[in-house]
């Protein structure tokens, strides 16, 4: 048996897999957002850890088994999240900058009038944008009083790695959503590293994604902490992407849509990510990347910011309850723009508004701009490789929502893949760490894999368009809302 722990943004998950590749155990626990600033989101990294301890024992509780009966851990992770703590006594020095925060939208910006972008782009694959760690603990060190002689830097793989096994480690795939690895040479870039302002030594040692970076007897026993993987990389690995030209969408807190690109680096493409997929078995694979940062967190923000449902599942039923979206739309750059927006200063945006608006539009509302924002993100794609996409594979916690399912199948044209195992960053966190210790080879994952649910599209193409084209015209007027209000506080 394989225990993965899913370190998500807003809760954890740990699932307990059996040798078949089922699930056999599962905890689950949110824990809490902090919102110092707007703008600014954080984590408190003890929390994380003590949460994940729980789930974990929870998931191995309900499979009937303690870390005796484990083959290893595999550990997924929330991305660019960054986490400071004392080397010596591996305490946390400051709360966690979550990857949705915006704090260094500013210095991006610096950095890019400097001429500095295409160097970033061209080592790294990314863009110059707040959403990833290099500038988050270039903030820590320059405002948020961290000492870089004392402190060890990590996303929270490293910082469940550090608290399982001792080890200060992290994956290719974490490494490279850094703005400081070089992806084509596969190393920490000391110029980039220099330029931030950060010490290659506080990075942690970047490892493959299958490895068994240590043992832990955290729950029984002594188990091989052995595969880990940035959480989209780890869908992509779940859902048997293995080869060059399959790809994914996860819908959770953000939506990632991810192509697998094979053994060569991708040239940098307009709008696009290029990101270090996983490394195995003495390969390395890229993928091609659309980042959208705001859909599920959407309709967590109905539910909590402004009490509109109760439950995130009472969206499904009232988008039903209507007949259209009475061209009401929600673009939810809550947190900015990402893939292939990349615009830091847009915000939340709802159009259309009448007396005859009720909470049932703003249900659908969120719901349709999930759909809206992978068409976006699978058109840029598109785009890049130059092929149609034939289907969508799609997984995480919204595929359980057969409306926006069949919506999303509607407004991109093609059909839309729900697998039987739909938590597949857990699944894919899993696989790793079977491939690691032998329990599985990557044959076997693939064979694992099986359809639950494909949805077809119905829509015209007529009425298809007349919903894109208004969705764009949603988009433009969110763009851009906060740049003079960030330039003036900064």
């Amino acid at each position: 048996m394989i225990l993965a722990l899913d370190q998500g943004t807003t809760g954890t998950t740990a699932i307990v897999f059996d040798g078949e590749g089922r699930p056999a155990g599962r905890g689950y626990s949110e824990f809490e957002q902090h919102f110092p600033r707007p703008g600014w989101v954080e984590h408190d990294a003890d929390e994380i850890w003590e949460v994940t301890r729980r789930v974990g024992r929870q998931a191995l509780e309900e499979a009937g088994v303690d870390g005796r009966g484990l083959t290893g851990i595999g550990i997924t992770n929330q991305r660019e999240t960054v986490v400071a703590w004392d080397r010596r006594s591996g305490e946390p020095l400051h709360r966690a900058l979550v990857w949705q925060d915006r704090r260094t939208a500013a210095r991006c910006d610096e950095l890019r009038e400097a001429g500095h972008e295409p160097l970033f782009r061209e080592r790294t694959g990314l863009v110059l944008d707040p959403y990833f760690s290099g500038t988050k603990i270039e903030w820590l060190i320059r405002e948020g009083g961290v000492d870089p002689a004392r402190a060890s830097f990590g996303t929270i793989d490293s910082w469940l790695v550090h608290k399982l096994t001792g080890r200060h480690a992290t994956d290719l795939s974490n490494a490279s959503r850094t703005l400081l690895f070089h992806t084509g040479e596969l190393r920490w870039d000391e110029e980039l590293c220099e330029l931030l302002g950060v010490p290659v030594k506080s990075l942690p040692e970047p490892c493959p994604s299958a490895h068994v970076y240590g043992e832990t007897s955290e729950f029984g026993g002594s188990v091989p902490v052995a595969g880990i993987a940035g959480d989209q990389q780890a869908a992509l690995y779940g859902q048997a992407c293995h080869t060059p030209g399959l790809g994914k969408n996860t819908y959770g807190t953000g939506s990632f849509v991810l192509e697998n690109a094979g053994g060569e680096r991708p040239a940098p493409a307009e709008g696009l990510l290029t990101t270090v997929a996983w490394g195995v078995g003495g390969r390395v694979d890229y993928a091609l990347e659309a980042a959208i940062f705001v859909t599920g967190a959407a309709v967590q923000w109905l539910r909590d910011g402004l009490g509109v449902i109760g439950a995130a599942g009472e969206t499904e039923e009232l988008a039903r309850s209507l007949g259209s979206n009475d061209g009401v739309y929600f673009v939810p750059a809550l947190t900015g723009l990402g893939s292939p927006h990349w615009d830091p200063y847009a915000r939340g945006t709802i159009v259309g508004l009448t007396r005859g608006t009720g909470r049932a539009h703003l249900a659908r509302a969120a719901l349709e701009s999930i759909a809206y924002q992978t068409v976006d993100a699978v058109r840029a794609m598109e785009a890049a490789s130059g092929a149609p996409l034939r289907e969508l594979k799609a997984d995480g916690g919204a595929v359980h929502n057969s409306w926006l399912m069949s919506f999303q199948a509607d407004v991109l044209g093609v059909p839309v893949v729900v697998p039987q195992v739909s938590e597949t960053t857990a699944l894919g966190a899993a696989y790793l760490a079977g491939v690691a210790t032998g329990l599985w080879s990557e044959e076997d994952t693939r064979a694992m894999w099986a359809e639950a649910a494909r949805y077809e599209p119905k829509m015209a193409r007529d009425d298809r368009d007349r919903l894109l084209s208004d969705w764009a015209r949603a988009l433009e007027r969110a763009r851009g809302w906060a740049r003079n209000e960030t330039r003036a506080s900064g």
